[in-house]
């Protein structure tokens, strides 16, 4: 007997907006939608092809009245696949993204961000295709 890492739950005052930002991050789409709870994705699921094999979670989004409180104690890592590191922290904060502060010091090789719930996520290393 076996589990699969289907999906990620964040808790955030605004689904559809966290949703949205997260969609133009990681190029996911809507999958479903409810009243208070949106879920996106780079697929739509079946239970067929997730007992088949381990596929990319989701993202749930659900509505909860309290603000953020606190740092995170799991947050997302996200690798730029088309331009540099630095190039996509400039267009996540054209996104509403912001840099922030957990105590990691300076000169890290990752850039520690919060999307617009005050969510932490790390822009890390670069995967886009180094030119020579």
């Amino acid at each position: 007997m076996t589990s699969r890492f289907t999906e990620l739950t964040i808790d955030c005052r605004d689904p559809e907006m966290l949703a949205a930002f997260w969609c133009a991050v990681l190029d996911f789409e809507v999958i479903d939608r409810s009243e208070g709870k949106v879920e996106i994705g780079s697929w739509a699921p079946t239970a067929e092809e997730v007992r088949a094999r381990q596929m990319p979670p989701t993202l749930h989004f659900i509505k909860v009245p309290e603000s953020k409180s606190g740092k995170n104690r799991l947050h997302l890592d996200v690798s730029p696949i088309d331009g540099s590191t630095e190039d996509e922290v400039c267009r996540l904060l054209d996104l509403g993204a912001t840099k922030a502060d957990v105590g990691q010091g300076p000169a890290r090789s990752w850039v520690v961000m919060a999307d617009p719930d005050g969510n932490e996520f790390d822009v890390v290393r670069t995967l886009a295709p180094q030119r020579n």
